[in-house]
């Protein structure tokens, strides 16, 4: 399991003891998450989830704690940051930021439906547009400079089909960094993958795990949510999923002529930036026990699928 801090529990329930929460009861480590350590954390006065923030600047963590603020004002099924008896949200645990929330009802869906799909757009489009008004604004650090940088640093270790399908984007890259067309912006989740999401049948009741939330264009996050919800076995756009999370999407939010322009190419970088994550992570984390390293060819096969993108955009005329 992804535990990089573990933590005993003695050291547990004297962290909780400023909370007033009682008696800590049980607590797990969680296994899904690549880059925090996260414990399922059982108290006799309710179900929590504490993360142990292990990557990012710490200056950034204010921001993740006003966007949760923003998102659970808005009536959005998020967790949020359990306030001490001194009213602080943000701690220290076993040298690491530490972050406790409210466990949220609800599980993962590995195989999701239209239905799945369709949710989960119309939640993106409301967490989209409910930043724009709280005046939040975060650099990600694993933007498009960094993208190209790290791009451009890998090309000589790959292979000769590896460079065909990576090489050609150092190009848009650059394309977008220089002209940054005029697409709508907000605070995106920047991971919202199915372990990110809690379902109770076909209800969405729950998104978490914020930590690569920044400003950006609100389309490369619903392209990375294509990439993960939408995909056949062979890793190719299925067409019913990914025509149903643009409705629910557009649902909420119209889509604008210049965002079916550059589909293709957001769903094609959010393909390569999760390439680069987890290859950067697997040479990282190899050999360490209790990491889950995620396989990083996977999104080869999605940008390989994207060279030709069949699903477009439901545009109003």
């Amino acid at each position: 399991m992804s535990v990089f801090t573990p933590l005993s529990q003695a050291e547990l329930s004297r962290f909780l003891e400023p909370f007033e929460l009682g008696r800590l009861v049980a607590f797990e480590g969680i296994s899904a998450g690549t880059e925090n350590s996260n414990f399922f954390v059982s108290c006799e006065q309710g179900e929590f989830v504490l993360t142990l923030i292990e990557r990012g600047p710490v200056e950034d963590l204010p921001f993740f704690v006003s966007l949760l603020d923003c998102l659970h004002a808005a009536d959005l099924p998020v967790p949020f940051a359990v306030p001490d008896q001194l009213g602080r949200k943000l701690h220290q645990l076993s040298g690491k930021p530490a972050l406790l929330q409210p466990r949220l009802a609800g599980k993962h869906v590995q195989q999701p439906d239209a239905r799945h799909c369709q949710a989960v757009g119309k939640v993106l489009a409301q967490m989209h547009e409910a930043t724009l008004p709280c005046d939040l604004a975060r650099q990600s650090d694993r933007g498009l400079a960094w993208m190209a940088q790290q791009t451009g640093d890998m090309l000589e270790q790959l292979s000769a089909a590896e460079r065909e399908l990576v090489e050609p984007l150092l190009a848009l890259m650059q394309e977008l960094l220089d002209q940054r067309p005029a697409m709508p912006k907000a605070v995106l989740h920047g991971d919202l993958f199915r372990d990110n999401v809690l379902f109770e049948g076909p209800n969405l009741t729950g998104v978490i795990d914020f930590y690569n939330a920044a400003t950006g264009w609100a389309l490369y996050d619903l392209a990375i949510c294509v990439n993960d919800w939408c995909l056949d076995d062979q890793a190719r756009l299925d067409p019913e999923r990914a025509q149903a999370m643009l409705a629910g999407y557009a649902s909420q939010r119209r889509f604008l002529a210049v965002e079916a322009a550059h589909w293709p190419d957001m769903l094609r970088l959010a393909a390569l930036r999760f390439w680069l994550s987890r290859r950067i992570a697997a040479a990282d984390h190899q050999e360490k026990p209790g990491v889950l390293v995620k396989d990083p060819e996977h999104f080869l096969r999605v940008l390989e699928g994207h060279r030709e993108v069949t699903v477009q955009l439901p545009i109003a005329l």
